[in-house]
């Protein structure tokens, strides 16, 4: 990787990141994590652009911080306590290259779905469209049930209980989540590459809900 993280370095960090986010819910956990990770590499390798010493550890550290949202009940933003976090544990890790550090910390602040959030360099933009390409597709199917069943909402409902519904609600399906967020995941990509990967998926979750719509209310 470069003389800024070895690869032993880089090891030992997945350790540290795995053991942390052990107690995170599986739509946040490590497999989530290495999802994005191997997305942002997809879409490294599409674009040609970037530093992919930030993008790697970027990615690999963008949800360190669920754990501590968690108990704050979202009292605490995992993307900013995040940022905070990266710094601490590269130079915790050894990591002297201010520069590095800096920049994959923005990596991590930045990677956040919010209006407010305005990545701008490539790395930040690739990391933001892996994360959010999580979200969709066959696997954005599998989280948005995970999390519905976490909360005990309802299987599924029409669209007018989910548009009408609100947040963690009986009616906060799997169908809400894409009603309201998923659906426009493509347009909110920032890179070329990412726009096209998540095209593909969200087609794919268009169909899953229409085919659910047909088998439940046979329309």
């Amino acid at each position: 990787m470069g003389k800024v993280i070895s690869e032993k370095l880089f090891e030992q960090l997945r350790e540290h990141v795995k053991k942390h986010l052990a107690t995170a819910p599986g739509c946040h956990d490590m497999d989530h994590t290495m999802r994005v990770y191997n997305n942002a590499l997809t879409i490294y390798e599409m674009e040609h652009d970037g530093d992919i010493q930030v993008i790697r550890t970027g990615a690999l550290l963008h949800d360190i911080a669920r754990p501590e949202e968690m108990l704050s009940e979202g009292g605490l933003c995992h993307a900013m306590v995040g940022a905070e976090s990266a710094e601490k544990i590269l130079k915790d890790f050894g990591v002297g290259d201010e520069e590095f550090i800096s920049r994959v910390a923005e990596v991590v602040r930045k990677h956040r779905y919010r209006d407010e959030c305005h990545p701008q360099t490539i790395e930040e933009k690739i990391v933001y469209d892996a994360d959010k390409l999580d979200s969709i597709g066959a696997v954005g199917v599998g989280r948005a049930f995970h999390f519905a069943g976490r909360i005990r909402a309802r299987l599924h409902n029409t669209r007018e209980e989910a548009l009408n519904s609100s947040e963690y609600s009986v009616n906060d399906s799997a169908y809400r989540e894409y009603l309201v967020k998923l659906r426009e995941v493509p347009v909110r990509m920032l890179t070329a590459s990412g726009r096209k990967l998540a095209e593909e998926r969200a087609q794919f979750m268009h169909d899953f809900f229409d085919r659910l719509n047909y088998e439940v209310y046979g329309f």
